[in-house]
């Protein structure tokens, strides 16, 4: 059966191609929705860029049928049409006392619903609160989530234990080229290109990742990067990861204090003779910037507390040498000359991405939308590391299943150019690793 979709601004500020995902159904706009796109035209965040694009696409459609009962979209998949606005109902006006914009656009749905029996008509936003208060009229809603990962507990964490492994296997990945063959592991399962493995057999055990274009188990060996060494098996995977020239993409998941911001640190600074830059960002505030408005000093003075731990991490790795010492006064130099550049994510937008080592905190807190655009943007020679805790969301429209860095985790999986791992075990305390377990 056919239905109607009633679109909030939300979806379409987080995704300006949603009216190609609700198959041959139809799409109601309110007029409100309109006015408030409108407040979101200028600016350079990914918002703001959906905001443009949807409402172009909304005028190459335009008509008066647009007004009228809609206008069919592209290969026959239903039709749109703009909702004007009608007079607040008496249901409206009994549960909410201010009447904001997005009242005005339940009252709408409503109307909507009503003219419709409440068959068939579905009012789609990403705010949990609009979606409890269009419950309480009656209004049936869902959640937009056109991209997300249906089975979070049994996403891809990059790993693998591979038990019984015949001694003759250890003594080949111990010695040059150190490596061997995937077929003479002797073993039935299958990995994913770039996957980690503990290889084990009673008290032995190896560190290898699997190399999918030639097919080989490569071992993993010991490195320190900038007086950072690897603590677990996972960072040992993660720190190789984000030095392999062969891997341009790389996601590092995994509770605070497992090392992630710290270890792509030290990789990018290992590795800084291959790049002219490296750029370390993280986003500001959820969909937009309006709250740095009320704090005090320049634009600089604004960002510096939501930049701040990402200087820490660069803080530690300076701790590890003399003041004096050349690394230290070498990273220095890199932040003075601007070849180290900590930035709001909003703030890489028209930037040239190529031979950059890009380091994308906080990654969680990014749309599928956005990651894409990031990755899209990489030129020649560009790595790109994106890091996060999927479980700790600060966006207010996303959630585990729905955020970038899941989406990115599971659709890029076995391919050749990626490579993700999950740290698990916490190193910055016992302090930390106890309050992170039992609080």
């Amino acid at each position: 059966m056919k239905k109607i979709f009633i679109l909030d601004t939300n979806v379409i500020l987080h995704d300006s191609g949603c009216l190609h995902q609700f198959k041959d159904n139809d799409i109601y706009i309110p007029i409100t929705v309109i006015e408030e796109l409108d407040k979101f035209k200028k600016g350079n965040n990914v918002i703001n860029c959906n905001a443009r694009d949807f409402l172009r696409n909304l005028d190459a459609l335009s008509s008066d049928k647009m007004f009228n009962g809609g206008v069919p979209r592209e290969n026959g998949e239903g039709s749109i049409a703009i909702c004007l606005d009608v007079a607040l109902d008496e249901k409206i006006r009994e549960n909410f006392t201010e009447i904001t914009s997005d009242i005005k656009i339940l009252n709408i749905a409503y109307s909507v619903a009503k003219k419709h029996q409440f068959q068939h008509v579905v009012f789609v936003t990403k705010d949990v609160n609009l979606r409890l208060r269009a419950r309480s009229i009656g209004l049936k809603t869902e959640n937009y989530n056109s991209k997300f990962v249906e089975n979070i507990s049994d996403m891809y964490t990059g790993l693998q234990v591979v038990e019984h492994v015949r001694p003759e296997i250890f003594d080949s990945l111990y010695k040059k080229p150190y490596e061997v063959a995937k077929a003479r592991l002797g073993v039935e399962k299958e990995f994913y290109a770039n996957e980690n493995l503990i290889l084990k057999n009673g008290s032995h055990s190896a560190l290898a990742f699997y190399d999918g274009k030639t097919q080989t188990l490569k071992s993993i060996q010991p490195q320190i990067c900038y007086g950072i060494k690897p603590k677990n098996s996972e960072q040992s995977f993660a720190l190789n990861a984000m030095l392999n020239e062969d891997i341009p993409l790389v996601t590092v998941s995994g509770k605070a204090g497992t090392g992630k911001t710290l270890l792509a640190l030290a990789a990018a600074l290992a590795r800084k003779q291959l790049y002219r830059q490296i750029f370390i960002a993280r986003p500001v505030v959820p969909l937009s910037n309006k709250d740095l408005g009320f704090l005090p000093g320049d634009v600089a003075s604004k960002l510096d507390p939501y930049m701040q731990p990402l200087y820490d991490n660069l803080a530690v790795i300076q701790n590890h040498f003399n003041e004096n010492n050349a690394n230290s006064r070498q990273i220095r130099e890199l932040i003075e000359e601007e070849k180290i550049v900590i930035t709001p994510i909003s703030y890489i937008r028209g930037r040239s991405i190529v031979r950059v080592f890009f380091i994308v905190d906080e990654a969680q807190n990014l749309t599928p939308h956005e990651v894409k655009t990031i990755i899209t943007r990489a030129g020649e020679g560009t790595k790109i590391v994106f890091t996060g805790d999927i479980f700790q969301i600060d966006h207010p429209y996303l959630d585990s299943q729905t955020n970038g860095l899941a989406y990115i985790i599971e659709k890029m999986k076995g391919q050749p150019l990626y490579a993700h791992i999950n740290l698990e075990k916490g190193e910055r305390s016992d302090l930390a690793e106890l309050a992170a377990k039992i609080l």
